[in-house]
């Protein structure tokens, strides 16, 4: 009998998908929940398993646009599963060493030939069809991350500030206490990420604009907060969503922090961890950024942007000193987010990052 292999439920606000590749061929015997096919979505890479056991039939081709419900290939249960014979140990053939065969006599060497005089080097200009360009379909993820980002410039009126933070206090404390930390809290480690996240949720409490959206003629205020951590991996940039970010605690958002970026990378985050984020932090000082004007997540109104660490000499009571310093950015839409409450809202969390005692004391 004949199993039907067919596409899943594909998650918020998705109908197609990609047949991206099958890790299985025709003929091939799977067992059954074997993952045998990965599908591509706008969000990300989705894995297909074996009905039943038995032999893979049908296969649909890899490239193939296909909609939930639609059929993807068939198992054959009545195939019988095949069956691996013993390996023998084969003995060694002796190996004869031949014997040397006589070396010729030297032939005379010739006489030297003149060199022809060498010629000036034509600068031809290249060709398009000499095999030095590639030309590779965007993937699924690419197009959606492409139309994403050109919606959001043609809707939103995006504006950006900046400010600065003295790391001096977070790094005194982290270094403290992450050890301690580490033990209590199952190998958590305690990152700058888990700062800035709550140094967030408290500031957009006093600015609550940052973490609305407009909805036609509305605006959509949250008593929550949805929070995008932006991932870069391999396959472009996706931005999973802690929710109820404001509920959790230091250790609960390292955690969650570093299975997102794990899973991230491997493509096994589920479509409900992309979904529905209302404020996004993306850092690009993990690859040495040490300023950007981040792009807003649409629909979202802002997003925080961190950056690279660095000694630079500042003043401090009037004395010349030198302090771990980070620039910070925040792109927020204008239409709904004035720039009192953009700067205001930076300049918090700035204090409760280089004062980590207020998100403590929810001061």
């Amino acid at each position: 009998m004949a199993v039907e292999i067919r596409v899943p439920a594909l998650g918020e606000s998705l109908t197609t998908a990609i047949v991206a590749r099958w890790l299985k061929r025709s003929g091939d015997y799977v067992q059954h929940d074997e993952t045998i096919l990965e599908l591509e979505t706008d969000k990300v890479s989705v894995e297909v398993t074996a009905p039943s056991a038995g032999r893979l039939e049908n296969c649909i081709a890899v490239g193939t646009e296909v909609e939930i419900g639609g059929l993807l290939g068939e198992v054959d249960e009545t195939a019988e599963a095949p069956t691996v014979a013993p390996v023998e140990a084969v003995k060694p053939e002796p190996v004869s060493t031949p014997a040397p065969e006589p070396v010729p006599a030297a032939a005379p060497k010739p006489e030297p030939v003149a060199a022809a005089p060498a010629k000036a080097p034509i600068p031809s200009a290249p060709r398009a069809d000499d095999g030095r360009e590639r030309r590779v379909p965007m993937s699924r993820l690419r197009q959606t991350i492409a139309r994403n980002l050109k919606a959001a410039q043609n809707t939103a009126a995006i504006l950006t500030t900046f400010n600065e933070i003295d790391m001096s206090a977070a790094k005194a404390l982290r270094a403290e206490y992450r050890e301690e930390f580490e033990k209590k809290h199952d190998g958590a480690r305690l990152g700058f990420m888990s700062f800035f996240a709550r140094a967030v949720v408290g500031a957009l409490k006093d600015y609550p604009a940052l973490n609305a959206q407009i909805e036609g003629d509305e605006i959509v205020y949250r008593d929550f907060v949805n929070l995008g951590i932006a991932v870069g991996t391999e396959r472009g940039l996706v931005v999973p969503v802690l929710h109820e970010a404001d509920q959790m605690s230091f250790a609960e958002l390292e955690r969650r922090i570093a299975d997102y970026g794990k899973r991230a990378r491997v493509g096994s985050l589920k479509l409900d961890e992309l979904s529905s984020g209302t404020f996004s932090i993306t850092n690009g000082g993990i690859f040495g950024s040490l300023l950007s004007t981040p792009i807003l997540n649409t629909p979202q109104s802002g997003i925080l942007g961190m950056h690279a660490i660095q000694d630079r000499p500042v003043v401090r009571d009037g004395q010349i000193v030198v302090r771990p310093m980070m620039y910070v950015a925040l792109s927020y839409d204008h239409r709904i987010v004035d720039g009192r409450e953009a700067v205001s809202f930076l300049v918090r969390v700035k204090q409760l990052v280089e004062d980590p005692r207020r998100l403590l004391l929810d001061l």
